[in-house]
């Protein structure tokens, strides 16, 4: 694989899921794009047609929802290994229900909903790949709505901190209360 490092990593990543070869990985790579976006930008805006899948290979995105009352709340963090998009929008070929921004300039490998699906049918062990990360992903949100529901701040505070431990020096305090769904009062004294 002459590929740059991120790409191994990204092979890596895959094959943790599937038995894909490095030969099958070069036949996989033009399925995807090398793609930069700055701090600030958006990946995924509400209200528009979501396209795209991202990987994270260096940064860290958010996303998030805006309720009737200005109220922010945090869906996911993306950072480094991490998968993100709106799947509602990007599996349904619909409309946005999130805002996907960039904390941090961010580098990413992107595929389009078009060229997924070519390459699930042209090399069949990528849907299993997609189909084993979508499992992961839908498990792992089920076990943030059960400790958001079960769990009082302070163990929803250590959790994230034992998941995400570089996580909370790059955000700031009221991106991480507003994933935890405290106030920024309550988030200092989980901090002391």
């Amino acid at each position: 694989m002459n590929e740059t490092s991120e790409f191994q990593i990204f092979y890596k990543h895959i094959a943790k899921f599937s038995s894909i070869t490095e030969k099958e990985f070069e036949d996989i790579i033009p399925y995807f794009s090398k793609v930069i976006f700055k701090k600030g930008d958006n990946l995924v805006k509400l209200g528009e047609k979501v396209n795209h899948t991202y990987w994270v290979s260096k940064g860290l995105a958010v996303s998030n929802y805006i309720d009737n009352a200005g109220k922010e709340h945090i869906m996911q963090f993306a950072n480094e290994g991490c998968w993100i998009t709106d799947q509602q929008a990007f599996y349904n070929q619909s409309t946005a229900i999130f805002d996907i921004v960039c904390l941090e300039q961010t580098e990413l490998i992107s595929i389009s909903f078009e060229q997924r699906e070519k390459l699930c049918l042209t090399i069949p062990k990528m849907e299993h790949f997609f189909r084993k990360k979508a499992n992961d992903s839908f498990v792992k949100q089920q076990k943030r709505l059960l400790t958001y529901m079960t769990n009082d701040a302070t163990e929803r505070f250590n959790l994230l901190l034992k998941e995400y431990p570089d996580l909370i020096q790059r955000i700031s305090k009221r991106k991480l209360a507003a994933y935890l769904g405290v106030s920024r009062e309550t988030l200092s004294r989980l901090k002391k």
